[in-house]
């Protein structure tokens, strides 16, 4: 049981770094950089918010009694960007978080192993949280990366910054080993 708790403890520290990555990399942007896509093939910062949001409330809306595949989701058009402001983009990114921070609150250990399915493929409930902390982290490294590119000069890095890796490694390794959860750190200095 107390892995289970663990498991849970990390993966919600997991998701809300990301979650905090994303919105670093949003805030150092004009707002109408949000809705920059480069050719046909490529998601402005604003599509991929608007495709997050749509996943998160489909899989996590009633996760453990309904398909994580909602009948009302549209996911094609979560590809259509029609989010038209940085309030509307925030919005939806904040509702798909919340869909999903909720749900893992209001999860006991004892529920890890619970079957639940996304498009009738079964999964257990650890299973579910892993398959979004690979799908999630992925695309905000896309909203990290166009930001940077689009921002062009003073990026404020979200990570050990260019030549800064010595130094980074100096401070860590001056300190007492422990165990922790490296976003306990990270999520300090990114607050700052």
């Amino acid at each position: 049981m107390e892995t289970s708790v663990a498991y849970l403890e990390s993966a919600k520290k997991q998701f809300l770094y990301y979650k905090t990555l994303g919105e670093k990399a949003m805030e150092q942007l004009e707002p109408e950089q949000l809705f920059v896509a480069v050719n046909e093939d490529t998601n402005s910062i604003a599509t991929i918010v608007k495709h997050l949001s749509g996943n998160m409330l489909s899989r996590w809306t009633n996760f453990l009694t309904s398909d994580g595949e909602k009948e009302w989701r549209n996911r094609d058009e979560e590809f259509e960007n029609d989010l038209e402001s940085k309030e509307a983009v925030l919005n939806a990114w904040n509702k798909g978080w919340d869909c999903l921070f909720n749900a893992l609150n209001g999860l006991q250990p004892e529920q890890l192993s619970q079957i639940i399915y996304i498009r009738n493929e079964g999964h257990t409930v650890v299973e579910a949280i892993n398959r979004q902390l690979a799908h999630y982290p992925y695309h905000v490294g896309q909203i990290v990366f166009y930001a940077k590119q689009l921002k062009n000069s003073n990026w404020e890095s979200l990570s050990i910054p260019k030549n800064k890796s010595n130094s980074y490694n100096a401070t860590k390794f001056a300190q007492e080993k422990s165990i922790k959860n490296f976003t306990d750190d990270e999520l300090k200095r990114l607050s700052k």
